[in-house]
């Protein structure tokens, strides 16, 4: 038997988002408000980080990294966008598919970075 070949994707969250993946016992994203039309996990975990730790932190008080699978004949149907640089690329999974997305995740969504406000000396 063929072993489903998966996608490792990662997704930045602040402690209110992450303290619902937490509760979901960490296999599920929470769903959108209704501001936020669309999830978006991103493609690697160098503009995780960058997100998690330069937006975040500013914006919530701290920043997380959360990795993920999922098979990659799924995540296929997504196109993948790129918005800015050469490593922000994500994919744009509409809010009305989220729950649909959660069930194919693989595994458990597992924080990999946190971040939190620079110490003041």
């Amino acid at each position: 038997m063929q072993k489903e070949e998966l996608t490792t994707l990662w997704r930045p969250v602040g402690p209110r988002e992450l303290k619902l993946i937490e509760e979901s016992g960490f296999k599920r994203f929470p769903k959108r408000l209704a501001q936020q039309p669309i999830f978006y996990p991103v493609l690697n975990e160098a503009y995780a980080i960058q997100i998690a730790r330069d937006w975040n932190v500013p914006a919530s008080g701290s920043g997380f990294v959360t990795k993920f699978s999922l098979p990659a004949a799924f995540l296929a149907k997504y196109n993948v966008e790129n918005v800015g640089g050469p490593i922000h690329n994500e994919l744009w999974v509409p809010a009305e598919e989220l729950e649909e997305f959660n069930d194919h995740i693989v595994g458990l969504i597992e924080v990999t970075q946190s971040f939190y406000p620079a110490e003041k000396e």
